[in-house]
């Protein structure tokens, strides 16, 4: 499997950010067609909100498919029709299963029902976890996610799937006026304790119109979690190794 088709050349960084840091790595085996450049992905969109629902856009204008899903079903039909088609709606569940990737975008005090409710249909996935603790909104539950780290709290709300933390610190505001734009891009930070989920979370950050600033693994996400100095910026690649004090 030559993992460089993704420009992963970081790879062997990433072991070494990630070993210095302590993380736990898992090199687990997925399917070639998520590493090779050309093929599109079936992504699963669970929470296809303000970033959900943008990033569903973004990839579908890539070549992917998506599948959308929220708590308004006539708003993801809605959405899947504006995307055109390389987009359908249908339920969570549906979204866990049809994707190759699967997106979670919902409020942090969701997640656990999220986790009872599909987790099994989610199991053995890669996951990109946007999801913020938000003590005013989601309470106690939020409090202690956040003094843990949301990389290590979410793990053990979704147990089994390979997470990655991505997307949850920049706004939909600039996600949707920086992408693509020219000279050097937004930069989206990442943190997986899993370097093949992390190689497909780069590439869709990619695919999405921006650049991946990977920490290492999820003990590190802490780093750019809800409150930190990097939150709700929309800041370049060199700025974030820089705070990051990735060299």
């Amino acid at each position: 499997m030559k993992q460089s088709k993704l420009g992963f050349n970081g790879r062997r960084d990433f072991l070494r950010i990630a070993g210095a840091s302590g993380a736990a790595i898992t090199l687990g085996v997925i399917p070639h067609s998520l590493f090779a450049q050309g093929s599109p992905l079936k992504i699963g969109i669970v929470g296809a909100g303000r970033v959900g629902g943008t990033l569903a856009e973004f990839w579908a204008k890539a070549g992917h498919e998506v599948l959308v899903s929220s708590l308004d079903a006539e708003a993801d039909r809605a959405l899947a029709a504006k995307i055109g088609t390389r987009a359908r709606a249908g339920s969570s569940r549906d979204a866990a299963q049809f994707g190759d990737v699967v997106l979670v975008s919902v409020p942090y005090s969701a997640l656990p029902k999220i986790g009872q409710d599909i987790g099994d249909a989610l199991r053995g996935k890669v996951v990109l976890d946007t999801c913020n603790p938000v003590p005013a909104r989601d309470g106690d539950m939020a409090k202690e996610a956040l003094a843990k780290g949301t990389g290590i709290a979410s793990t053990a709300l979704l147990p089994g799937v390979r997470l990655v933390r991505a997307f949850n610190c920049v706004g939909v505001g600039t996600l949707r006026s920086e992408t693509n734009r020219a000279g050097e891009k937004v930069g989206i930070p990442l943190a997986a304790d899993d370097a093949g989920a992390l190689a497909v979370a780069e590439r869709l950050v990619r695919d999405a119109g921006f650049e991946p600033v990977v920490l290492g693994g999820l003990a590190r996400a802490k780093e750019f979690d809800y409150g930190t100095p990097v939150f709700g910026k929309g800041r370049t690649p060199t700025e974030l190794r820089a705070m990051f004090k990735l060299g």
